[in-house]
């Protein structure tokens, strides 16, 4: 049963739409196209093994580390509103 003027399901569907957000932010990083043999942010060499792993590769694991660094310091979408949700 629904309380206030949130239909049944809502909770869910609120869910389900920042996985979904989630899911399509993280298919848009995918790298694509032809690897690169030079890393086109330092020019280190690609090693061939990750050249093969990862399709599309542009950077080296250095820098790739660092841009994981960087990304991981942004916050996500807060859906819910509760005070629990936003003290984090």
């Amino acid at each position: 049963m629904a309380g206030g003027f949130a239909k049944d399901g809502a909770v869910q569907d609120q869910i389900d739409a920042t996985i979904e957000d989630a899911v399509k932010h993280a298919r848009e990083q995918l790298p694509r196209g032809e690897s690169l043999r030079q890393c086109e942010e330092c020019d280190a060499s690609i090693p061939e093994a990750r050249r093969q792993a990862v399709p599309g590769v542009r950077v080296c694991v250095n820098c790739q580390a660092d841009r994981d660094a960087k990304n991981k310091a942004a916050g996500g979408i807060n859906r819910r509103g509760s005070k629990d949700s936003q003290l984090r």
